[in-house]
């Protein structure tokens, strides 16, 4: 096959662009700059785009012998994913711009262009596996190595495009044993840190960055009893569960910490209170993206579902319907916000992924009346 290899710079994409040639697939090497800053050097760890990233990605390629190019994508990349980063925190929501990233650049915008140019799939460094079921359907399956795992960033990809990826590290017994492997081949990343963080928010400040391309919109911060305990300068700088910078001038009477337990950013106000109302069994969810063809969603499904990217998996039932994607945990769970993905399991497999638009007592009572009204 014809294989376009997006090399990040990093020694995953690095690596999996080596094992896609050694299986004999005709591989082109592409570093995808998605910065519009891209003359800005890395902070260690944080960021990525930067000239070094590129130049340790073209280092890559030389020696695996490839072809090598670097596509320009930083105007799709500020307006899908930052667009998106964007316009979630301003709705009071929590968004991943990793599964954004993934579902409008990595496997859209890059994997059109490939297609486009006579490639037959995208191979990259994405720690997830893919194995064909029944029938020759390919299924999205967690990684070997479940501290590496990233089919939760994966899943809104849909089934069409995971037909066309390839994510050779699936198999990797651990990040050691792909340094270790990476040295062995010659490839001088094979001890550069791994980036974390959001990308495009090199420093870490999220705040700062929301605030400075949104403005300061002061408001209040209050109870549970409408109460005003304290102020803000943009709810968009909040999230659910979130427990330090509130802005509280007083504490709570019963001496206890308060969390936020709501962004209402229609009124500008941060709802706070205690730790014990974040816990919830009921969560609902829309723009669902259901991978497995042969599993009716239309029926109540015993599952695991997980809520964030380094979260824990647990038990629950799902259902979609008009509605969306209907869950029902079986363990509670705490601070989930609205705009987080919940991905559906089942064993390894991911069955489908949603966004959630609601969680708590009557969410899914909530949404359904929403639907038929």
């Amino acid at each position: 096959m014809r294989v376009l290899a997006a090399l990040s710079g990093g020694v995953d994409s690095a690596v999996a662009a080596a094992r896609a040639v050694d299986a004999g697939h005709d591989v082109v090497g592409v570093h995808m700059a998605l910065s519009r800053s891209r003359a800005q050097h890395r902070n260690g760890s944080r960021g990525c785009c930067s000239i070094e990233d590129a130049s340790d990605a073209r280092r890559a390629a030389d020696v695996l012998g490839i072809p090598y190019y670097v596509w320009d994508l930083s105007e799709e990349f500020e307006d899908t994913v930052v667009a998106d980063f964007l316009s979630e925190y301003s709705a009071g929501r929590t968004p991943n711009p990793c599964v954004r990233c993934n579902e409008h650049i990595k496997f859209s915008a890059l994997l059109d262009r490939g297609l486009a140019l006579g490639f037959d799939a995208v191979a990259t460094g994405h720690y997830a596996r893919i194995a064909e079921g029944p029938g020759g359907v390919r299924e999205l399956h967690r990684a070997a190595d479940p501290l590496k795992d990233q089919s939760y960033v994966l899943a809104v990809m849909g089934s069409e495009r995971l037909g066309r990826s390839i994510f050779p590290l699936g198999d990797a017994p651990s990040k050691d044993d792909v340094r270790a492997e990476a040295a062995r081949r010659g490839l001088s990343v094979s001890a550069k840190p791994d980036s974390y963080d959001i990308c495009f928010v090199a420093d870490g400040d999220t705040r700062g960055f929301l605030r400075s391309r949104l403005g300061a919109q002061p408001g209040e911060v209050v109870d549970t009893d409408g109460q005003v305990v304290g102020s803000h300068e943009g709810s968009y700088g909040f999230t659910v569960g979130q427990r330090k910078g509130l802005g509280i001038g007083a504490p709570a009477a019963d001496g206890k910490p308060r969390y936020v337990l709501e962004v209402d950013s229609t009124a500008n106000r941060v709802v706070v209170g205690p730790s014990e109302l974040l816990s919830v069994t009921e969560i609902a969810a829309g723009d669902v993206v259901w991978l497995a063809d042969d599993v009716d969603p239309a029926d109540w499904t015993d599952v695991t579902v997980q809520v964030r990217a380094h979260g824990d998996p647990v038990p629950a039932r799902v259902r979609v319907d008009g509605a969306g994607l209907a869950t029902r945990l079986g363990t509670p769970l705490r601070g989930i916000a609205p705009g987080q993905s919940i991905v559906v399991y089942d064993g390894t497999r991911v069955l489908g992924q949603a966004s959630i638009s609601a969680a708590g007592r009557g969410a899914l009572d909530r949404v359904e009346q929403a639907a038929r009204s």
